[in-house]
């Protein structure tokens, strides 16, 4: 077995990021992708702009990138705490079964628990994507059903 390395992207790691971040929009269904060089520099920008917008981790095995988690943090949490939102956790068809997943979630919670005003971790998934969903049970979470997610994208944004 690979040893699974786990590490936060550097600019260095930009193209590889950009790359799977088209995985994850074909994964879930995209027909139309944004062309390579503008994803390139939106995650330029995200993870490596003064100030960054978003953090990314990779997993690596033999040296090829296997998974990614991105998140940010949001303010306020429970109080003035502030929460470390897990916006997307990938793991590629070759690094599944490794144990990949687990470990990048395991970093996740231990970015969380360095940040002493970090209250909680919080993170969403399909309703239908019942791999996921037995993936965090199999790792103890439970799901919370107290919240409704909205989104409004550009357009309608622009219009207002």
């Amino acid at each position: 077995m690979q040893q699974l390395v786990v590490r936060h992207a550097e600019p260095s790691d930009a193209e590889a990021v950009a790359t799977m971040i088209e995985e994850i929009e074909r994964y879930y269904g995209a027909t139309t992708i944004q062309p390579f060089e503008e994803r390139l520099v939106q995650v330029k920008v995200a993870l490596f702009g003064t100030p960054p917008l978003a953090c990314c981790m990779l997993a690596l095995a033999g040296g090829e990138v296997v998974g990614l988690a991105a998140y940010s943090f949001l303010w306020p949490a429970a109080g003035s705490t502030y929460s470390l939102f897990l916006k997307e956790l990938y793991v590629r068809p070759e690094g599944r079964r490794l144990g990949t997943g687990t470990r990048l979630m395991q970093e996740v919670q231990a970015v969380a628990a360095n940040r002493q005003e970090c209250s909680r971790v919080e993170w969403m998934t399909d309703r239908d994507n019942d791999g996921a969903r037995a993936f965090y049970r199999d790792l103890g979470f439970e799901e919370f059903g107290g919240k409704v997610n909205y989104r409004v994208d550009r357009t309608a944004f622009e219009r207002s």
